[in-house]
């Protein structure tokens, strides 16, 4: 089996994906850079004072901590390991390591302020982009095919959909504006697609900067099953809560029972009742729940909840990833559901470009070759299957990415939402966490067994 972490830049070229020559791996690595701080500059920019310091959420950091740790993860990676430099100021490596303070306790640390943090983010970069145009993109497990730069990259679009969840959690006047997405009209295509069955190749050991737990490319056999064409509606949902779903048993799993019971959980979060109609807090307003829109800030017990009162279920990783990659026709693996190409803004809701999910059945031409509409971006998907090592897993370049988290405490979630950037969104992204989270911008779609009514 080809060792993931050794595969050479000529080793990823695939009809109309990333570009593999050192010209054209550095501006990829600029633009995605450039891409990630702009954002970074806007979500830490909009707000001041207070909103950059305070805890919104003990599940989430000060902004201001997430912004020095961006710096301090790019210094460490592209600075040091990379470029074999000396550490700026190692007295705040443990100030910003995720692991060494939960992030209850982080407002409690001698942060930077935000002046100060801002300073060396922007010190750290400049230094970061001197490294780019020096650094030869082989040789090494990290410089090969420019995989660090796409690490750090990928890591600070993630910290930036964290920061924008931070948005989300917090009270006061809007801070944040965007356009929506296009209208489309009302869907009418088949709610179900069937799926055949069949082998597959699920995962890759291709794409150049796919993280440790995309790795390696396995075959994988999935019997036929049908699936939703669009993600689950507010719309559906609202159904679901209308039948009494949050006050029967029979459709919880014990555990999620025990958790909605004791938290009160009657509807997704940000949602409530006025009068004969459901209103959400979304950025700072308050609107009218639209129904045509994905579900979205639901957690997996709720998800796994409604599936099992629409008689259906979660789809399996594995399903999930073969509808979203897998072609008939030419019966091969894709990137994407629309084929090699990278994502555009025809394809998917993806990097912030809207503050909300698109309507259901939007963005056609992102279709996968069955028919199933919006399966990467809009809202990350759950699936029924826990957070595991692919076989052949190594963990690299450090365990505290993946190898730490495998287990059954975490529920995988697939495709990306509109606050992910494309650069950390792929066929073969892996997402995970707890079960009970939903501040992330969760959604999902239900799937049945062939043959099942």
């Amino acid at each position: 089996m080809t060792d993931p972490a050794m595969e050479t830049a000529d080793a990823t070229s695939t009809a109309g994906g990333p570009a593999t020559d050192a010209g054209s791996l550095r501006e990829r690595a600029l633009a995605t850079l450039v891409t990630a701080r702009d954002r970074t500059t806007l979500l830490t920019g909009c707000v001041e004072g207070p909103d950059l310091t305070a805890q919104v959420s003990p599940l989430m950091s000060p902004l201001v901590w997430d912004l020095a740790h961006i710096g301090n993860q790019e210094e460490q990676w592209l600075l040091r390991a990379v470029a074999g430099q000396e550490a700026i100021r190692p007295e705040i490596d443990s100030l910003y390591d995720a692991f060494e303070h939960p992030r209850a306790e982080r407002p409690k640390l001698p942060l930077l302020s935000p002046a100060e943090a801002r300073r060396y983010a922007a010190d750290v970069r400049a230094r970061a982009l001197d490294v780019l145009e020096s650094t030869a993109f082989h040789g090494t497990r990290l410089t090969e095919a420019g995989f660090a730069f796409g690490m750090i990259a990928q890591h600070e679009q993630q910290h930036d959909e964290t920061m924008l969840i931070t948005h989300q959690l917090r009270k006061g006047p809007q801070a944040l504006t965007a356009p929506d997405p296009d209208p489309v009209p009302l869907f009418t295509g088949p709610a179900e697609v069937l799926v055949p069955g069949g082998p597959f190749e699920m995962g890759t050991s291709a794409e150049p900067w796919a993280l440790d737990n995309e790795r390696p490319a396995h075959r994988v056999e999935v019997a036929p099953f049908h699936l939703d064409t669009t993600p689950v509606t507010n719309g559906a949902y609202q159904a679901f809560i209308a039948d009494g779903g949050y006050d029967d048993p029979r459709w919880w799993t014990p555990a999620g029972w025990d958790h909605i019971r004791r938290h009160a959980v009657t509807a997704p979060l940000f949602w409530r009742r006025d009068g004969g109609q459901w209103l959400r807090r979304r950025f700072g307003v308050t609107e009218v729940v639209p129904a045509d829109e994905p579900v979205v800030h639901v957690c997996w017990y709720e998800a796994d909840a409604y599936a099992r009162w629409a008689g259906r279920r979660l789809p399996t990783e594995a399903e999930w990833e073969k509808a979203a990659r897998y072609d008939p026709a030419g019966e091969r693996t894709m990137r994407y559901p629309w084929g090699d190409a990278d994502p555009g803004p025809e394809h998917a809701n993806l990097g912030q470009r809207h503050l909300r999910p698109a309507p259901a059945g939007g963005y056609p031409a992102g279709e996968s070759p069955l028919g199933i509409r919006q399966l990467i971006g809009d809202v990350w998907e759950w699936t029924s299957s826990d957070f595991a090592p692919y076989p052949g897993f190594r963990a690299f370049p450090y365990k505290e990415y993946s190898e730490v988290f495998f287990g059954p405490e975490y529920k995988v979630l697939r495709g990306g939402s509109f606050a992910v950037d494309a650069v950390a969104c792929r066929g073969t992204f892996r997402n995970w966490d707890y079960p009970i989270r939903r501040q992330i911008f969760s959604g999902f779609r239900t799937a049945r067994s062939a043959g099942a009514s």
